[in-house]
């Protein structure tokens, strides 16, 4: 049986648990402004504590485009994060969803599954063209901030899913009726 200051009791591993349970607040060395009492994390602020969000509690109040549906795992509201934001999308079958940007936010997304593809205008050889980059599942996208762009599942029969990072702690959606080549001069970016 283990002592009550064995390294096998959660929160007392010398390589990075908070306090010892024998020495006093901070023992450990590593957090010596935290409590002793590893019990109590409802008493620490969200931001001084890791969070588990399990693939059921995702929280499918957020901001949305017609056409997907986004899902929050990480945001300022559910953990206090203060620079990321994290969750899912879904796209169901033979569906695009609507022109949107997404403000201020970088975007980083990590195709989980289906052939979602991410659609925007590009004017680099003088006139606006669409261009349609096409996902396999483990691909990755950029999405700088405020550029107009939007996601299809051209599959019939199998839903898109991505897993997506935004650097802000809340999902910023700006819905647009069109797509427009981002710094034009009739479009702000706003």
């Amino acid at each position: 049986m283990a002592s009550p200051t064995s390294s096998s009791q959660p929160g007392n591993s010398p390589s990075g648990g908070h306090g010892s349970g024998t020495d006093g607040p901070g023992a450990d060395g590593f957090h010596p402004d935290l409590p002793d009492d590893a019990g109590d994390a409802g008493a620490l602020p969200l931001r001084a504590r890791l969070h588990h969000i399990r693939a059921g509690a995702l929280d499918g109040d957020t901001a949305q485009t017609g056409g997907m549906r986004r899902f929050a795992a990480i945001s300022g509201r559910s953990v206090g994060s203060e620079r990321i934001w994290m969750g899912q999308t879904h796209v169901a079958p033979a569906t695009a969803s609507t022109d949107h940007h997404h403000g201020a936010s970088e975007t980083a997304i990590h195709v989980v599954s289906g052939h979602p593809e991410f659609v925007f205008l590009d004017d680099a050889g003088g006139t606006p063209e669409e261009v349609r980059l096409r996902t396999s599942p483990g691909d990755y996208i950029f999405v700088p901030p405020y550029v107009p762009h939007r996601e299809e599942n051209p599959s019939p029969d199998e839903e898109a899913v991505v897993v997506i990072a935004r650097s802000t702690q809340e999902a910023i959606v700006v819905n647009l009726p069109h797509l427009y080549v981002f710094g034009t001069e009739e479009h702000d970016g706003s």
